[in-house]
């Protein structure tokens, strides 16, 4: 078995490559996938956030409002690092279960979106750094997901650089040409992943 620490920039297409790993058999682990978890409506998580930030961060319908959650957090080291404190042991507890319950061999990907800014990158076997260029990335963001550009610029310039993601990267995915070209790299990526997995 490998790990795999996977990261990238917001809008580099880290949630594809982590989609077509699976493609190929990893097991992913999905760190935002679990903050939700924690966070999910009728859970201890859910009931400490709402204790620590009030109930103005719930939705009409009794869950989570992650925009309104964002909106207290963002920029705010303070408030962050309380809401981390609710739901990083619940991640890290579902994280080491899922790991546990992978077969021998197995490339297990770890879907970890501020790896870099954590330093996180020690943990992992192997590290991959999904890259695009700042203006590919914006682009995304905008047209893709209907952001307003200053908050996407804003989101941008909280996350590492681009130079120190690729700092720490043992292999570099870059994704700034289309969804077949991407899905090419992703099978080379996968030969050398599936290869340290079987000789590890």
């Amino acid at each position: 078995m490998i790990t795999v620490g996977l990261t990238g920039g917001i809008g580099s297409g880290k949630s594809e490559v982590a989609r077509l790993l699976a493609g190929h058999g990893a097991v992913v682990v999905d760190a935002d996938a679990l903050a939700r978890e924690a966070v999910a409506p009728g859970t201890p998580g859910l009931a400490a956030v709402v204790a620590e930030f009030g109930p103005e961060v719930l939705a009409a319908d009794g869950s989570l409002d992650r925009a309104a959650l964002g909106r207290v957090v963002f920029g705010d080291e303070t408030r962050l690092a309380a809401l981390e404190a609710i739901v990083h042991p619940y991640v890290g507890r579902r994280s080491a279960e899922l790991m546990a319950a992978a077969a021998p061999g197995s490339v297990v990907v770890y879907d970890v979106p501020l790896l870099v800014e954590k330093g996180l990158q020690d943990g992992y076997d192997v590290v991959v750094v999904v890259d695009a260029g700042a203006d590919v990335r914006l682009h995304r963001l905008v047209d893709r997901r209907g952001m307003p550009v200053e908050d996407a610029e804003a989101r941008m310039a909280t996350q590492a650089s681009r130079d120190e993601r690729l700092a720490v990267a043992d292999e570099v995915v870059a994704n700034d040409a289309g969804l077949d070209a991407l899905a090419r790299r992703v099978d080379d990526l996968w030969t050398v992943l599936a290869a340290r997995a079987g000789s590890a």
